[in-house]
């Protein structure tokens, strides 16, 4: 990850090395200008050491013919000594151009210096003295004449150079206004980059946070650098998604809270309706029970067992209906709902059983096989003329046990078995119970919490089967 301090360093890196490449460039141009400039000078110099030399000597010899102290001796010596010195520094001005003339410049300043030496040995006012002084005074005139013709040539050879660097001077000048104008672009071009690499993640985040602040919590905040502001977007966005599933956590919570009020507040209107249900029904079961004895007492002991069935029935309907019972005890029932419709159908109802005694003792929710076989024997016997066959068959299938309530009627249709299956009241007239084929389906998914624990295959004309897959592992009664 790139930070912006280490933006700022490259930026600042990236600029300190441009200017010093452009220091270096021109310090380095300026430096071999000004070697070349002093080699040049220095030539210059030398020369003129050679022209003021000579006439130092001459000036000094003047001196020592006029007055011949030991003072002006010494200081023609010296003048000598320099004149020698400069003598030999000439060597370093020679080249293809002056070579012929500084061989004579350099003849000229030995002839002084023998002259020189020849007249201190002479008498001063000697006519050989006389003589000598004029050469010497005469070889010094030449000796500047040459010095000047040398520094002209000097001059003529070094006309290129100087123009040249005039020009360049003035090319220079114009390099560095370019390299100037164009160092500025692409810092400047480099700052855009810079600053809007930072600007623009910031005004995403700007703009997010506005969202946020509207309330809209399923926009995505994405900001594509490599720097701190990438991760405070993605801390940002991470604190989004919780904040968002909090509230989603929070309406689905009120909306539990307000479906369990709603059941809490059906379930007191059942209970109440069921209080009030209840009251004529333990009327007529104590009705039933004194009908009974009295058509024993008088005889009539089958019309007693009806009553009798009838009124087990009936207080078997007045139990919890949210409780649970044994196969067995629904099947007792299931015999005495069938003993009670034969006395109506007589021949034309038939009940076949195939029962495995080791099922028995599974736990089911009460009244569950009753309506199945209340709505077979409304739907599928009484239509028929001739009646019709229900058969009842519970199988052992080691995990679960496999009730099946089969009947041979005219069968279902497709929409009416997707109405039972997913629980909508399918309205029917017949009902003695009033608990419906739906209200089955529903209290058994909520038993065993479980969608597959019902199934029905049924086809129009061939009769209908009602599947129950009753777990073993709630085998105990609640």
């Amino acid at each position: 990850m790139i930070s912006v301090q280490r933006k700022i360093l490259t930026l600042t890196t990236v600029v300190i090395v441009i200017m010093s490449i452009i220091w270096l460039t021109l310090t380095f141009y300026n430096y071999k200008t000004q070697v070349k400039y002093n080699d040049i000078l220095n030539r210059y110099l030398i020369l003129s050491d050679v022209s003021r030399a000579s006439n130092q000597v001459i000036t000094d010899l003047n001196n020592y013919m006029i007055q011949s102290t030991p003072e002006n001796l010494q200081n023609l010596e010296s003048s000598k000594k320099v004149l020698e010195s400069a003598r030999y520094e000439v060597f370093k001005v020679r080249n293809e151009v002056n070579n012929f003339t500084l061989t004579n410049y350099i003849h000229l300043m030995g002839s002084l210096i023998e002259t020189t030496d020849r007249l201190m040995g002479l008498e001063r006012d000697s006519e050989a003295a006389v003589k000598d002084l004029a050469e010497t005074t005469r070889i010094g005139n030449y000796i500047s004449e040459m010095t000047l013709t040398l520094i002209d040539m000097e001059l003529k050879t070094h006309e290129p150079f100087y123009r040249g660097i005039m020009e360049q001077s003035i090319e220079l000048v114009k390099l560095a206004i370019w390299m100037i104008l164009l160092t500025s672009l692409l810092l400047l071009l480099a700052t855009y980059w810079f600053s809007l690499s930072i600007t623009r993640p910031v005004h995403q985040l700007t703009e997010a946070a506005s969202e946020l602040s509207k309330g809209r919590f399923d926009k995505e905040i994405t900001v594509k650098t490599n720097d701190e502001i990438a991760f405070l977007a993605k801390t940002f966005d991470h604190m989004r998604t919780n904040i968002n599933n909090l509230i989603q956590q929070i309406k689905e919570k009120a909306k539990l809270e307000h479906e369990l009020q709603q059941n809490k507040i059906l379930l007191q209107e059942s209970h109440f309706r069921s209080l009030q249900s209840q009251m004529n029904p333990h009327f007529l079961f104590n009705t039933l029970n004194t009908l009974s004895k009295k058509a024993y007492l008088e005889g009539s002991e089958e019309i007693s067992d009806l009553l009798v069935s009838v009124a087990d029935l009936l207080r078997y309907n007045l139990k919890q209906i949210d409780r649970s019972v044994t196969l067995r005890d629904e099947l007792i029932i299931v015999n005495q709902y069938m003993e009670i419709q034969k006395a109506r159908f007589t021949d034309r109802l038939q009940l076949q059983l195939e029962i495995d005694d080791s099922c028995l003792h599974v736990a089911i929710p009460a009244l569950t096989l009753q309506p199945i076989i209340e709505n077979a024997v409304i739907h599928a016997v009484e239509p028929n003329v001739n009646g019709g066959v229900i058969s009842i068959r519970v199988v052992d299938k080691n995990e679960y046990v496999l009730i099946q309530i089969k009947d041979d009627g005219m069968g279902m249709s497709e929409e009416i078995i997707t109405q039972i299956l997913t629980e909508r009241q399918v309205q029917s007239a017949g009902h003695s119970t009033g608990i419906g084929f739906s209200n089955v389906v529903k209290r058994l998914r909520l038993f065993f919490e479980r969608e597959d624990v019902i199934n029905i295959e049924s086809t129009i004309g061939s009769g209908t089967a009602v599947l129950l897959k009753i777990p073993k592992q709630r085998g105990e009664n609640t």
